[in-house]
């Protein structure tokens, strides 16, 4: 570990002393609508990310800049952010007169222009947040916080834990990148959440489509891309202060962040608490199949938890190279349903959980994950070097009371040497590195080279068995090039190739079983999993077209996609305690391909805007697990099996954004999202897939204002969700009722002493309404959704300028 770090620190130090060329700078003034300076305003460059702030008289200077293409972003708060193209040959002055911002429909995503040019320059369907986005939506986890952007849903595991779903597509075919590098940890699982901490995310990307060209086979689905904080101005200093607080499960959470530049280095730092209870629901009871379990006070037993997380991060600034280290330590302890996770429901013991809500009892879990990642990148002219190389470390485990079945011993073996509660153990590390060449080889036409590798070490322990030891291998390359046909048009293309090998280790129960064979029987020690080598490679491609004209911006991307099968889906064999099933993998999978158009057409004016983004999608052989008739007798308590197999899939369906400007202050939006998935091949020819979110909407109705009173940036959101039933479904699934629900968020800045203060507060499920969820990892045991939570964050930023001797 120690000599992975100092192998990161010794190509930073060598690097920084490489070649000198003559520089130039960029300096200028930034006025408002009346011709007056603006002070603080901030200024970055891109793709350097190299910025200031605004004097006192609106003057800024950038110096240090090498001879090229940049794109300059002027921000200040209500004010139109300004995106503008500028070709720097020698010293130049640029003076800019920022206008007063008008609502628009990236409002209520982030406030500036810059996702609006990202967007309009990627042919993928493509919605951008920023931390203040998080902070109002701010949910029990980082992908509750974005499920309310249009095409994005989650599998909900309680009120601390959840999995992102794009367009209906889930787990390893959604890729989760941070700080450029792959988050890996036990994805698979339905009862496996993200380890990532959404206070320390500055800014997410949602790529919805197959993104495999960029980002490797997993990206199938779709990426969620996100970033940390912003590289700070220099001779400069900061931090934020965030507290937050939930009334359903008497969250408290504090987030500390301090940050500072000096000249040619940069640290932060980040320390994040959080403590939550049991959370409530609007129901005395769920019924668990045949069973009706009782709930005291409205609480679902032993779902409380806690979290605590630590960020380094720090890094070289040179003149034409910069080097970013990450260090993160995400640390959390959460409950299960005590009622659902494989124990005999009339056995639990109520009364012991039942003494207090903030308690953590069998069955929880612990996950510690581990990350160190360097991001590094050097130019020269018009060519970019990137390199990313990452290091992680998930270790989990599961607990609960040792039960005996099928032929294991009543009394748990002393000779062993695992803790007889320890239900489930994986450990998982992962080494991965990118690497990136950018060459400009016009002002019309880009060209990108890459490479991605990860090897991953997963290995197990623990009395329970469901996926064996694996090793695998992954390593591909792409070409990608971008080419400016016009102003208003653009056309991007490119190819990739991939290869994987996984390994899996083969493995045999701890007790024996009984076996009869010819008249006699033995008892040897069963085998449940075999060794395994598999490999997988395919040719994958893209071709993406945008047109901007004026109001109107059109897109459209055709492309290719291939996904290798993970060790569950090729080797499990073991109970799932979590879904009341034993899932079997089949060693002779095909990797999955999908081909998939995808469009986007978009409609601004100063009032008025609107965007549909429409997909078609065709799996040749999509992969999932499939109900059968038969039941485990040997390992579980008569669960039924699952098998996973293949099948040809076709899915198509849309999403819809728009708003309108009643007033100056007063907006009316709608966003709407629709998936339709079909089975073509296959036992379930002409079912749907599972986990298919229902078609839903929301009705918004903003208010904002400048200042009212003492309130900056005042504002007041009212969502009117609907979603419709869900009756597409792949049995044992059940069908799920529509639902209406109500979510409110007010808030805005004030100044304590010229100290400024962001307060956001949200009402969720305002009417207390009882409603399931299709895509809930309880809706299989009739679980009902949160109900009424009173949410508050609480955000102070503090700044200063560090003075030079």
């Amino acid at each position: 570990m120690s000599k992975f770090f100092m192998l990161f620190l010794s190509m930073s130090m060598l690097c920084s002393f490489l070649y000198g060329q003559t520089f130039f700078e960029l300096k200028g003034i930034v006025v408002d609508e009346n011709n007056e300076p603006l002070t603080g305003a901030s200024l970055f460059l891109f793709p350097i990310k190299k910025g200031t702030v605004t004097d006192a008289k609106g003057n800024f200077t950038i110096d240090n800049l090498s001879k090229g293409k940049y794109e300059l972003e002027i921000s200040f708060v209500g004010y139109k952010t300004l995106v503008d193209t500028i070709s720097l040959t020698g010293n130049k002055t640029y003076n800019v007169q920022l206008n007063v911002s008008a609502l628009s429909l990236q409002e209520v995503v982030i406030t500036n222009n810059y996702p609006e040019t990202r967007k309009k320059e990627e042919s993928l369907n493509i919605e951008i947040v920023n931390d203040d986005y998080l902070k109002q939506n701010l949910g029990g986890s980082l992908m509750n916080s974005l499920k309310r952007l249009p095409g994005i849903t989650s599998i909900d595991i309680g009120s601390g834990q959840s999995k992102p779903v794009i367009r209906g597509l889930g787990f390893n075919r959604v890729v989760v990148v941070e700080n450029n590098i792959k988050h890996e940890a036990q994805q698979w699982g339905a009862d496996h959440g993200l380890e990532i901490d959404q206070y320390a995310v500055d800014n997410i990307e949602v790529i919805k489509g197959p993104a495999s060209l960029m980002y490797g086979s997993d990206a199938i689905g779709g990426v969620i891309d996100m970033k940390n904080r912003k590289i700070p101005v220099n001779n400069s200093f900061g931090g934020t202060i965030d507290l937050s607080g939930k009334a359903n499960n008497d969250f408290l959470g504090t987030s500390i962040s301090l940050y500072g530049r000096k000249k040619w280095f940069y640290a932060d730092v980040r320390a994040t608490i959080l403590d939550y209870g049991d959370y409530k629901v609007p129901a005395d009871s769920v019924d668990i199949y045949s069973y009706r379990a009782a709930l005291y006070k409205n609480h679902l037993r032993n779902t409380a938890g806690n979290e605590k997380d630590i960020h380094l991060s720090f890094g070289i600034l040179q003149k034409r190279y910069r080097s970013k280290f990450y260090v993160s330590s995400v640390n959390s302890k959460n409950g299960f349903f005590a009622n659902a996770h494989g124990l005999e429901p009339r056995n639990v013991d109520a009364e012991l959980h039942d003494k207090s809500n903030r308690d953590i009892h069998y069955p929880y879990q612990t996950v510690n994950h581990l990350k160190v990642t360097n991001s590094s990148n050097f130019q020269w002219k018009q060519l970019k070097f990137d390199l990313d190389l990452g290091f992680q470390r998930n270790f989990r485990k599961e607990w609960s009371q040792y039960v005996n079945h099928g032929y294991m011993p009543p009394i748990f073996p002393d000779t062993l040497n695992f803790n007889p509660d320890l239900e489930r153990q994986f450990e998982k590390y992962v080494y991965s590195g990118n690497l990136k060449l950018s060459y400009q080889w016009s002002d019309k036409t880009q060209f990108n080279f890459g490479i991605n590798s990860e090897h991953q070490d997963n290995r197990i322990d623990s009395r329970g068995f469901i996926i064996p030891a694996y090793q695998l291998m992954q390593i591909g390359g792409f070409v990608f090039a971008k080419h400016s046909i016009s102003d208003k048009s653009m056309v991007q293309l490119g190819i990739r190739y991939d290869h994987g090998h996984i390994i899996t280790d083969e493995y045999f129960d701890w007790f024996p079983s009984p076996v009869v064979e010819s008249g006699s029987t033995s008892m040897p020690y069963l085998q449940r999993a075999g060794n395994i080598h598999r490999s997988f490679s395919n040719l994958t491609w893209s071709v993406g077209y945008n047109y901007n004209s004026g109001k109107w911006s059109y897109k459209t991307n055709i492309g290719k996609s291939f996904r290798m099968p993970i060790a569950k889906e090729l080797a499990a064999n073991g109970v799932n305690y979590h879904h009341f099933s034993y899932e079997v993998g089949k060693a002779d999978l095909s990797p999955e391909i999908s081909y998939q158009l995808d469009a986007g057409i978009e409609y601004s004016s100063e009032k008025f805007a609107v965007e549909t983004t429409p997909f078609l999608n065709y799996f040749s052989n999509y992969i999932y697990l499939n109900p059968s008739s038969e039941h485990d007798r040997l390992y579980g308590n008569g669960n039924q099996i699952y098998f996973y197999t293949q099948a040809k899939v076709f899915r198509y369906g849309a999403e819809i954004h728009a708003h309108y400007e009643l007033f100056k202050s007063l907006q009316f939006g709608i966003i709407g999202e629709y998936v339709y998935s079909e089975q073509l091949s296959g036992e379930k020819k002409g079912f749907t897939l599972p986990f298919s979110p229902p078609p839903s909407g929301i009705f918004n109705i903003k208010y904002h204002r400048d200042k009212i009173k003492f309130v900056e940036q005042a504002y007041l959101s009212i969502d009117y969700r609907i979603t419709a039933a869900q009756n597409n479904i792949v049995p044992p699934e059940k069908t799920t009722d529509g639902y209406q629900v109500v979510n409110i968020g007010f808030g805005g800045d004030i100044a304590i002493k010229k100290q400024k203060v962001t307060i956001s507060l949200q009402i969720q499920n305002l009417l207390n309404t009882k409603y399931f969820n299709h895509t809930s990892y309880y809706r299989l045991i009739n679980v009902p959704e949160p109900g009424r939570n009173f949410i508050a964050n609480i955000s102070i930023p503090f700044s200063g300028k560090i003075k030079n001797k």
